[in-house]
This record gives C-alpha cells, sequence and structure tokens, in this order.
C-alpha cells in the first residue's frame, strides 16, 4: 500500500521520541485531520492539501534544507549540525535542552583541557567545530569520533575521554558520573520552511496557525471590574495585546476590563490587581488566536514573552 502526495504541500513531523506526542497534539491545536495507516510514514490531510510525512527527527533538517520537503518540525542542535539552509519560523516552547561538552565529574575544569584528546559525540560536526579553536590555538588535533547513541557510556567503556551531548534534565549525565565542563548552544524545537518551497501560501497559513496555537497555550484571558479611579494603574498590569478591552457597567463608577496574560503569570497579576482594588477577577483558557506576523514587535510580545526573550510586567515586578 502507498500513499500519492500530488501536489500536497509536504510537512515533516517527528515519527517518534520525546516530541512525537506533543507534536500530534499541536497537528490537533491547528486543525489538520489526518489518518496514517500502520507501517506508512504518509499521511495526507483531509482538509487541506498538506501531506504529513514521519520521519526521524535528525534527518528532518536535511529534507527541508536539500529536498522537496516545504515545512518540517525539529531542533536547533539538528539544523546546526546538518549545516544546510532553511528558514527558521518560530520557537514551539517544547524540546528545550543544552548541547554540553562534558566529562568525568572533578576532572575538567574548562573544555580546553580536553583539547587534543578523545572526543566522542553524536553531533560530530559541532564538535569538529567547537574544538577546532582550541587546536588552531594549541597546535593540537582532536579527536572527534560518531556514535549514534548512549553516548553517556563512552568515558566508562574507554571510547573517549570526554563526550558532546544534549542535557535537557541532566538525569541521564549524572547517572553516568558526568558533569556539563561548557555548554556548546542552547536549542529548542522550531518550525522551519524550505527557501525554495512551491507552497508559500501554505507555509505562511501553517505558520499562523501554529502561531496562534502556540500563544493559546502560554496565555489566557483575564477580565476584572476595577474603579474607574484606579483603572491607570490596573492597566499597567494588563496592558494586553494593543491593549486591554474596557466595558462600561451599570454602576458608573466601575468599568470591566479582559487582557491577554502568560497564564504563568497569573496568580502574580491576580495579586497585583486585588492590591490596586480589582474585583471580580476570572480567567479563561484560550483554544486558538490570530495575530500579525509581526506579534512579537507588538505590545503583547513584550507582556507574553512567547515569542521575544523580553520580560514580562510580572517577570519585572519581582526584581
Amino acid at each position: 500500500m502507498s500513499v500519492s502526495v500530488g501536489d500536497n504541500m509536504l510537512f515533516a513531523v517527528p515519527k517518534k521520541g520525546r516530541l512525537y506526542e506533543r507534536v500530534l497534539a499541536m497537528l490537533d491545536g491547528v486543525g489538520l485531520n489526518y489518518r496514517r495507516a500502520n507501517r506508512l510514514d504518509i499521511a495526507n490531510c483531509s482538509n487541506m492539501p498538506i501531506s504529513l510525512v514521519f520521519l526521524p527527527a535528525k534527518d528532518i533538517a536535511y529534507y527541508v534544507g536539500e529536498g522537496q520537503v516545504d515545512l518540517g518540525i525539529t531542533g536547533e542542535d539538528i539544523i546546526a549540525e546538518a549545516d544546510v539552509k532553511v528558514n527558521p519560523l518560530i520557537k514551539l516552547g517544547i524540546g528545550k535542552c543544552r548541547l554540553c561538552v562534558q566529562g568525568p565529574v572533578g576532572k575538567y575544569k574548562s573544555a580546553e583541557e580536553l583539547a587534543g584528546k578523545r572526543i566522542v559525540s553524536s553531533f560530530p560536526k559541532l564538535a569538529q567545530k567547537f574544538f577546532s579553536k582550541f587546536d588552531e590555538r594549541l597546535g593540537t588535533k582532536t579527536s572527534i569520533k560518531y556514535v549514534s547513541g548512549s553516548v553517556e557510556a563512552a568515558i566508562s567503556l574507554g571510547l573517549a575521554d570526554g563526550i558532546i551531548d544534549l542535557v535537557e534534565t541532566g538525569t541521564t549525565m549524572k547517572a553516568a558520573g558526568l558533569e556539563i565542563v561548557e555548554t556548546v548552544m542552547q536549542s529548542e524545537t522550531v518550525l522551519i520552511s524550505n527557501p525554495n518551497t512551491q507552497h508559500p501560501s501554505l507555509v505562511s497559513r501553517m505558520f499562523k496557525r501554529i502561531q496562534g496555537y502556540i500563544v493559546a497555550k502560554n496565555q489566557c484571558m483575564i477580565s476584572y471590574n476595577i474603579l474607574k479611579t484606579n483603572l491607570k494603574k490596573a492597566m499597567e498590569i494588563t496592558p494586553g495585546h494593543e491593549s486591554p478591552t474596557v466595558t462600561e457597567l451599570s454602576d458608573p463608577h466601575w468599568v470591566a476590563v479582559s487582557a491577554l496574560i502568560r497564564r504563568k503569570d497569573a496568580q502574580d497579576v491576580f495579586d497585583r490587581l486585588e492590591e490596586v482594588g480589582a474585583k471580580s477577577i476570572l480567567t479563561f483558557a484560550i483554544d486558538a488566536c490570530r495575530f500579525p506576523i509581526d506579534f512579537q514587535r507588538s505590545l503583547s510580545g513584550r507582556l507574553n514573552g512567547v515569542l521575544s526573550d523580553s520580560k514580562s510586567p510580572a517577570d519585572e515586578a519581582k526584581e
């Protein structure tokens, strides 16, 4: 049995691994309806001219950058290792980790001490690039060997003096008696597109849907009543997107306000609103939303920190 994709846009997603279930939830959240047959790694969407291609996460950057796949989901570390030209569209807020030089606990104080020694990694290109600056300066030649998995065992099994591997929680690293010597790069799962895609309008549409999904997952709507005399103070706490929605109430001294806030800041915002006299404070979940492409430069981008690294008012208030 085979699946014909015709002229569909091809969208590559991880076929298994720690991100698989979260990516499937996102596909459902952005309205892609499909049925994947057993043993097949391609599934056509029934409601859009899109074919999902289920691939190993490490291969997706290659298929998007050098193949005919139009859109993909993979890690920044994998993109850097593949060294292919893709368009990073948006960070997805999942799969956050660090690619780190690691060694036995207490043995190395800096990565430079490992120059000229044996390094094992599943990211050989990044490992070579990282140690090349030491080799050039010190006149050493660091040995870089590739292994596909269980990198943390390479030192105890006598294959390496140090390793370069991903660290998420650090549990595996500590269990192997290792520690971080130096961080090579930070990584996160991202949406990428093919610079030569033949489906720019569909790529743009999916970008907007996924952007809205991420914003909805990280934010909520807050609603409260406030005396008009305290409205300015309250609006400084909840500036919203373009601006909060303010509605007149039957009592001429009071207004109702609704605005977007970061979900994780909700309890702090509750406390601050109570301090300025807000009443009947409620939050509501957002299933989906849609913002302009330049959302990260808008007021809400600064407030919610979803598409930028800027601090929210709640963060600033803690400092």
